[in-house]
Order: C-alpha cells, then structure tokens, then sequence
C-alpha cells in the first residue's frame, strides 16, 4: 500500500460494528440493509456517465449495490467490501456492484488535485480464515482471479494478504501487484524473484510490508500463493510459524482523473488444503 509520502495501516477491511470475527467468540454477521441489497438491471443503470448500463460483461444482473464507504456483502467465507477507507478530506464518489464474490465491478470517481498520491479506496472480493491456520499445515495456498481495469489515472490492482492477524500491530502484510498504472509501494525495492514464471521486484518497508510488484502487468491467472509464502520465509522475512488470516483481491485507487471509472472483476477464489 502506498498513502502519500510515506506507509500508514489500513484500517481493517472488516468494520467492528458490522463484522466480529469469530475468534472474538461470535460468528460474525454484516449489516445489510435493503437499500444496500438489490437485484436486476434497474441497479446497474443508476451508474453515472453512462458505465454499466447492461452492468459487466459478466455480471449482467447485480444482486448486490452499494455507495457506503465501509459496507460488505456477506458470502462467508468469502466478502465483497466497498472499502473506501482513505476518503476523509478528499471528493470521492464509488458504488459496488455484485454478482457474486468472484463477479462483481465498481465505478469510481476520484483525482490527485493535491498531488499527494494518497490511496483512497480498495474495493475488493476476500476470503476470511477465522482459525488463523499456520502457513505450514498446507501442502497447497492457490487462487484464480480475472479483472478489466480502465487504463485511467492513477491505480494497481493486487492482492492484499495479511498474515499473523489482520491488521494488528504483529501484522504481516503482504501485496501482490499484477497490473500497475502509474503507482509506487512503500519502502524499496529488497529483491527481485521470478515466481509462477512471472518476474517481479520486491519492496519491503523497515515494518512488516512487503510488496510483490509484478514487472510485466498481467489480468488473469492462478497465483500460487504458498510459493510465495515460502521464498519469504526463505529469505527471513516471515516466520516459519506464521498464519494465514485473509486473501484480498481488488483494485487500490488514487485517482481516476476525476471522471467515472470501471473497475470489473471476473473471477476470485482461494483455494488452501
């Protein structure tokens, strides 16, 4: 994640009041209300400028919408979250729509007037692991995803992994970028590493982020996820203990040059045994 100048935290994708996880001794549950929740076409026409008027080429009749900045469509284990956690001080407008949680599209309208280069939302489709399960109790950490993405202004389209709790201060966070237009992650760059045949540059901050920026974009693909894990491991960077606590999949947003964007998500799923 890169915020300004400099690396800040996230707040966590799940809001407290809406989600409590179960390790807090209560099976979680999101508030949605009807004027979040709805189907059809009539949905997807309320987007602006045009975009979305039959919806993604995918998602054609969106059983999900929503404009609140914090709201999430509950499909444990898997969320849909608008995520607009970086808004305050900035002129930001983004609705989610969703198919389900591997077909699903945002449209958002944003700038960089300020220059600052401060991430402003992460819509995104994740799939929670309440248990914390340790790295190592898998032989397999797989995922599949598939995204369109504008070609405007300024964003990346990655994952976002947490690892050792979600969003504590022990916190590992982990990105992969796979489409990058015109951003920069936290720290510098450590390492470059080729995985899954694919050629990436490492950059890690003196805390616990570290960023996977892939060299050549690609929008689609089976990442292998245990792989990655474990060169981390190799190089000292993650403990051999650690856990795993969420897989995250969407687009970090900065600016969009201020005129409505499409962000469309084809495909999402994590699959770990």
């Amino acid at each position: 994640m890169k915020q300004g100048n400099g690396e800040s935290r996230r707040p966590r994708r799940v809001p407290a009041f809406s989600r409590i996880g179960t390790r807090g001794g209560i099976i979680g549950v999101v508030a949605i209300t009807s004027a979040l929740a709805v189907s059809g076409l009539a949905a997807a026409r309320m987007l602006n400028g045009g975009h979305g008027s039959t919806g993604s080429a995918s998602c054609q009749n969106p059983q999900y919408q929503t404009s609140d900045p914090t709201a999430m469509w509950n499909l444990a284990p898997y969320f849909v979250a608008n995520d607009m956690w970086g808004i305050s001080g900035y002129n930001v407008s983004q609705t989610q729509y969703a198919c389900s949680y591997s077909d699903w599209y945002v449209v958002a309208t944003m700038d960089n007037s300020n220059s600052d280069g401060h991430v402003k939302t992460y819509p995104n489709s994740h799939r929670d692991f309440d248990t914390e399960p340790a790295i190592s109790s898998f032989g397999s950490i797989t995922s599949t995803f598939a995204e369109t993405s504008p070609g405007t202004g300024i964003y990346e389209d990655a994952y976002d992994i947490w690892l050792n709790g979600v969003v504590t201060r022990t916190s590992t966070e982990v990105m992969i970028w796979t489409e990058n237009h015109g951003q920069r992650p936290s720290g510098d760059v450590m390492a470059t590493v080729t995985l899954d045949g694919r050629s990436y540059s490492v950059w890690k901050t003196t805390g616990n982020y570290i960023a996977f920026v892939a060299n050549t974009n690609f929008t689609s693909g089976t990442m292998n996820l245990l792989d990655f894990f474990q060169w981390l491991q190799s190089k000292g960077w993650l403990a051999s203990n650690a856990t795993l606590g969420q897989v995250d999949y969407g687009a970090e947003l900065v600016s969009t040059n201020g005129v409505p964007a499409k962000f469309t998500f084809s495909d999402f799923s994590v699959n770990a045994g």
